[in-house]
């Protein structure tokens, strides 16, 4: 990813919500901490555990990063919930 695709992804971005589509397609705001729960056994974390998200960034690889734990994991790892 060049550096002027990776600026033009923080103009979008913040460290402390997400944006999400829930079932129902409506654009929904989700801010720091938010819980979610792993798929798989990732890290310090165990499958489907929850855990609070901390903080939202992104990586040079234009992928999004949460912050569990002091620790930094692939979004994918996980399921978003927005009802806990």
């Amino acid at each position: 990813m060049e550096n002027d695709e990776i600026a033009d992804l923080f103009k979008y971005c913040s460290p402390t919500s997400i944006l999400v589509v829930t079932w129902y397609g409506k654009l929904k705001t989700l801010h720091c901490p938010f819980t979610v729960k792993s798929n798989i056994a990732v890290g310090k974390l165990k499958k489907d555990q929850y855990a609070k998200v901390d903080w939202v960034k992104i990586a040079t690889n234009g992928k999004t990063v949460f912050g569990i734990y002091g620790e930094a994991y692939q979004y994918h790892y996980f399921d978003i919930l927005t009802h806990l």
